[in-house]
Parts: structure tokens; sequence; C-alpha cells
């Protein structure tokens, strides 16, 4: 093999390492950006919050047809 061909193999390889470290190294700081941050926490706050608002206002339509039908019922029955 000539000098040129090794020193290109060489050359090609030790960018395409560097290319995988660089990237690899990005990925890492970019996933504990990502823990570090405090996203996670805040949607499943709002979550939980939003269920709860889902459950109030469920249990308020459920006693107002409840009392809606009581009434009915009451207003038949006189």
């Amino acid at each position: 093999m000539s000098l040129a061909l090794i020193h290109d193999r060489q050359h090609i390889k030790k960018f395409w390492e560097n290319r995988i470290n660089a990237h690899c190294h990005h990925a890492e700081s970019e996933e504990q950006r990502v823990n570090s941050s405090a996203l996670n926490k805040l949607r499943e706050e709002w979550l939980v919050r939003l269920e709860s608002q889902t459950k109030h206002l469920k249990n308020l339509k459920d006693n107002y047809i409840l009392k809606a039908k009581t009434e009915k019922s009451a207003d038949e029955s006189v």
C-alpha cells in the first residue's frame, strides 16, 4: 500500500472518531440538561391539577343531573 493511502485512511478514521465522540458528548450533555430541567415536574403537577379539576367538574355535572331528575320526579308526583 502506498503511504498516502494509509495516511488518508488514518485521517478519515480520526475524523470520524472525532465526529462520533463530539456527537456522544453533545448527546450526554443534552440528556443531563433535560434531566435537570424542571419541565417534567411541572408537567406532572399540571396533570394532577387537571385530573382534579376534571373530577370536580364531573361531580358537579353528576350532582346537577341527579338534582334535576329528583326535581322532575317530585314535580311529576305532585
